[in-house]
């Protein structure tokens, strides 16, 4: 059952679909031109070959584009889009993305510098518990992978991702 706005409308929520490999950006045109509000988040990256290197700019998370909508009016149109392959299922209901989680990757990729890569949460242990002092991520916590190095992994819950972010050990402080 979707909530219902103030106004008695049906409230639209994020939700992650997968796609099939590298279709992420054609999936996302796909589903703008259908009228589908879409969000494929793109980071630029240097990308080095034998003879140069270049900037490119590659899908955030593999095989994911983030859709906000009515799930029971707009789910059938969303899924029959060439490259969709299924909505990313949480417990086994669509995993809705709260918003909070979609604006603060929007922000942090709006920062200079901004670098975020991406790994399953398969084979990651806790280690040294960690606040975020500064920047869009400010008082949210974290877990340093390995001691000495930068890299913060902030969970997105609802997709059973970590985000990897690189800090400042000047803007992190141990909390446990």
């Amino acid at each position: 059952m979707m909530e219902k706005d103030t106004n008695g409308t049906t409230e639209k929520k994020w939700f992650a679909l997968y796609t099939k490999p590298r279709w992420e950006k054609k999936v996302h045109e796909r589903l703008v031109n259908k009228g589908i509000n879409s969000w494929c988040p793109i980071q630029k990256v240097q990308k080095q070959w034998s003879d140069r290197k270049k900037i490119v700019e590659e899908p955030l998370f593999k095989s994911y584009v983030f859709v906000k909508i009515d799930y029971a009016t707009e789910r059938l149109p969303v899924l029959m889009v060439d490259g969709v392959l299924n909505f990313v299922h949480y417990l086994g209901k669509p995993a809705i993305i709260r918003d909070v989680e979609i604006e603060n990757i929007q922000r942090y990729l709006m920062e200079k510098d901004a670098v975020i890569e991406m790994r399953t949460l398969e084979g990651f242990k806790a280690d040294t518990k960690v606040k975020i002092t500064q920047g869009v991520f400010m008082d949210k916590e974290g877990t340093v992978l390995r001691e000495g190095k930068k890299k913060v992994y902030v969970q997105l819950e609802s997709i059973g991702q970590l985000m990897v972010v690189e800090f400042s050990v000047a803007h992190l402080e141990v909390i446990g």
